[in-house]
């Protein structure tokens, strides 16, 4: 039962990954692509984190909070740069 829930909320953040990609290749302005970036990492850290339930497996959740940490930093970086022009003052 566990499995295929699993797998149902498997697709449905497929599907909201598809979607993040769509609206990041269409987003009208440079930040609602960076919004989209964003959207898309927790995404793919929701997937990391199901495959791991699916698999019985720790190892896919430390992988899981090492894409959250670099993707807060990269996302803190690139709203750094559109505000002032550079990264490392």
């Amino acid at each position: 039962m566990l499995d295929n829930v699993i797998m149902l909320v498997f697709v449905m953040i497929s599907i909201a990954l598809l979607l993040n990609v769509w609206s990041l290749l269409r987003g009208p302005s440079l930040p609602d692509r960076i919004l989209a970036l964003d959207t898309m990492y927790i995404n793919s850290i929701a997937l990391i984190i199901l495959y791991g339930l699916l698999m019985a497996s720790p190892l896919y959740f430390e992988a899981a909070l090492l894409i959250a940490m670099l993707g807060f930093v990269s996302t803190v970086a690139v709203c750094k740069f559109l505000l002032r022009g550079d990264i490392i003052e």
